[in-house]
């Protein structure tokens, strides 16, 4: 019986941590900032727990029948987490951040219950220092376990919803246990197994059509029809089609739309390489969709690519799916490219390569994990991988609603050395759009843009994008650096008051 109770710390502690995880994770791929995200998440649920904690001692009666409702509660409540919010962030929209902080209230409140309860029950037992000990070694084995499989395996595999539920049914396990090993002590156990075997149904049920209550919030959540939708490690990936156009969404921001993207990824490679008539090799960081990619090969004196992106699932979708193949022209599978699945800073400070364009396709600096692609420490890195006369070239969020964070990365790529020609397009699904150029001090640009390799630029038209008007002028701002990522802070303020 002990070791069946030590074993149960074990489980409820696994299933604790993994609702904490899937709050927090839902939490930054909906809202952004992680760091924030992650952060009052833990904060609140550790604050729960003292408070469940404290409440556990005015629990005097059939202790092991409280811990058994206490189980189904967390369970049924855990486990439906994950989808509850999904639902409540697609539907509701406005109430999600309270309902979100309620949730982990209340899941902390019952897990800081269960393990009071448990060192109550196992104290006839065991000696004081031996209880005590062996309560939270089992308790801390279990939160490193499903912290190592949360990332690697199960949220990648079985997606949020389906894990929240599985954890609600290792809770449920642990209660039907309790009420299995000791059914001669609970007076009340039919009542009991009555109301474990109606959750572990409900849990079920949750399980077995966890794909269609995603389906159904994500249907709200986007207007267009969804024909695809995975969860990776790193993000969420949802592609949908209206007629012929497709959007790719990752974690709920729109990346590209097909009936305008050639303006974007026309004008992030043309101006920089058609000032290099020489460049034979060149580097793609981001830009997983191949669209970059296939801009670059236009240019037949590019003898190789090098697309570095962190998550293999993209570059496979992109890859592999018929009409995303076609949008990018087969670009992940020509000859002249090679595909690296790895996170482009540890990456640059592994390499040996030198390169004549470099292209930088990172999402926007929403959150620290993406900040750290926009520092001085990175720009120094790509410094050393880049050819004599090679240029760079950034994608670099709009200098019109993120007007400071524009010139903050202008400023710090200045700060490491590099002259910059900052310029700007008009893409219809994101408004006006902001990319620079940067490279040794000496180098120019050419205005001669070949027509015949573009639907949007021109050899009249390219020296315009160079030219800002005073609404997106250059304004002050510091230097991005990897110990105060400043334009992480100044991102979120900006972004925050266009998208109220």
């Amino acid at each position: 019986m002990r070791h069946a109770l030590l074993f149960s710390v074990f489980v409820i502690a696994s299933c604790g941590l993994a609702y904490e995880l899937i709050a927090g994770a839902l939490a930054s791929y909906l809202l952004g900032d992680s760091v924030m995200q992650f952060s009052t998440v833990i904060g609140t649920y550790l604050f729960a727990m003292g408070v469940g904690s404290w409440l556990s001692k005015y629990i005097t009666r059939d202790l092991i029948g409280r811990f058994i409702q206490i189980e189904l509660m967390v369970g049924l409540l855990g486990g439906f987490s994950a989808v509850g919010l999904f639902l409540v962030f697609t539907w509701l929209g406005g109430p999600f951040k309270l309902i979100l902080y309620l949730v982990v209230l209340g899941v902390g409140v019952l897990v800081g219950l269960e393990i009071p309860l448990v060192m109550r029950i196992l104290k006839r037992e065991l000696a004081f220092k031996d209880l005590v000990s062996q309560v939270l070694t089992f308790d801390y084995l279990g939160a490193l376990v499903v912290s190592i499989l949360f990332p690697l395996v199960l949220a990648p595999q079985l997606g949020m919803v389906r894990t929240g539920l599985l954890f609600g049914l290792l809770n449920v396990a642990v209660a039907l246990w309790a009420l299995h090993l000791f059914r001669d002590q609970l007076p009340a156990r039919r009542w009991l197994a009555t109301q474990s075997w109606a959750v572990f149904a409900a849990l079920v049920a949750g399980f077995a059509g966890a794909g269609q209550l995603t389906t159904l919030a994500e249907a709200h959540l986007y207007a267009d029809e969804i024909v695809h939708t995975e969860t990776t490690p790193y993000q969420r990936i949802v592609v949908t089609r209206w007629r012929d156009d497709l959007r790719l969404f990752l974690n709920n921001n729109l990346q590209f739309s097909s009936h305008d993207e050639y303006r974007y990824h026309e004008a992030l490679v043309h101006p920089g390489l058609a000032s290099l008539p020489g460049a034979k090799r060149v580097l793609v960081l981001g830009g997983g969709d191949g669209l970059a990619v296939r801009e670059i090969l236009k240019y037949p004196n590019v003898e190789a690519v090098t697309l570095v992106d962190l998550d293999p699932a993209m570059t496979e979708l992109f890859s592999t799916a018929p009409q995303l193949v076609a949008l990018n022209a087969g670009a992940l599978k020509s000859p002249r490219v090679k595909v690296v699945n790895a996170d482009a800073l540890q990456w640059l400070e592994e390499s040996r390569e030198y390169f004549d364009f470099v292209v930088i396709d990172f999402p926007d600096p929403a959150n620290f994990a993406l900040g750290k692609l926009y520092t001085s420490a990175f720009y120094r890195l790509l410094e050393k991988r880049l050819s004599a006369h090679g240029l760079i070239v950034v994608q670099s969020t709009s200098p019109l609603y993120a007007r400071q964070s524009f010139w903050c990365v202008v400023t710090t790529l200045e700060s490491v050395g590099f002259k910059t020609a900052p310029y700007h397009a008009l893409v219809p699904s994101f408004g006006e759009w902001g990319f620079i150029i940067a490279g040794r001090p000496g180098f120019s640009i050419a205005a001669t843009v070949d027509p015949k390799k573009t639907r949007f630029l021109t050899p009249e038209t390219t020296p315009d994008l160079f030219r800002f008007p005073a609404d997106m002028a250059r304004l002050p701002a510091e230097v991005n650096q990897l110990n105060n990522q400043v334009l992480v802070r100044y991102f979120e303020a900006e972004w925050r008051k266009v998208v109220r």
